[in-house]
């Protein structure tokens, strides 16, 4: 864990993610809430020339993380990969502008109850962070298994101006937001995805598209 822990955040802006990094790379990806690292750990080795940091609060997640990074034998992912033990938000506040060439948020806590609403991690403040800390065109890819949370989070980020939907049909939402989109053969599963489809729920895989500024 100390090779790869962000083990402090500069201020707000403060941390350009390349500098975490030797040699420096061309890509930097980003997963908010890695779970146990099964997606994040796919796609670093499905993309040698990216490299990855994860925001993690969970213990047994960031455990399950580091034990395939130690199992690791050739791919270099301790070279490739980051970990901020802590609220994902607090690592989008500290990023440098348009630093991060491609996100994930996959299967947040929907926070089914109404009262709750205010701590599901899409809202308008960490859209903010985010459409910030993106470079233009970059993808933020969503998903979820609650339906309401879905229609949530197309609500408040198609009215975002920072993204646009990746969307074939996007003009039927939201009568059918369930039907949006398959998931993509790129996009590795997740053991929430395995849970849901075994308690009979259907996930709901998005993109967005970070607008050019300006």
């Amino acid at each position: 864990m100390p090779r790869l822990a962000i083990a402090v955040l500069p201020g707000p802006g403060g941390l350009e993610p390349k500098s975490l990094f030797l040699p420096v790379p061309a890509r930097v990806w980003l997963e908010i809430g890695f779970g146990g690292g099964e997606h994040l750990v796919a796609q670093a080795r499905a993309h040698p020339d990216a490299v990855f940091i994860g925001a993690e609060p969970f213990v047994n997640g960031i455990a399950g993380l580091l034990a395939a990074v130690a199992a690791d034998g050739t791919d270099g992912l301790a070279e490739r990969i980051r970990v901020w033990p802590d609220d994902g938000a607090e690592l989008l506040a500290a990023l440098h502008d348009a630093s991060i060439d491609r996100a994930f948020l996959l299967f947040p806590d929907p926070w089914p109850k109404v009262r709750h609403h205010k701590r599901r991690f899409v809202n308008a403040a960490n859209l903010d962070q985010l459409a910030r800390v993106l470079v233009c065109g970059a993808e933020w890819r969503v998903a979820t298994d609650d339906s309401d949370y879905a229609s949530w989070i197309l609500e408040q980020a198609v009215a975002h101006p920072g993204f646009s939907w990746q969307a074939w049909r996007a003009a039927d939402w939201p009568a059918r937001p369930a039907d949006w989109p398959a998931r993509p053969a790129d996009w590795p599963a997740t053991r929430y995805e395995a849970k849901a489809l075994k308690a009979g729920q259907k996930p709901m895989f998005f993109s967005f598209c970070r607008r050019p500024r300006g």
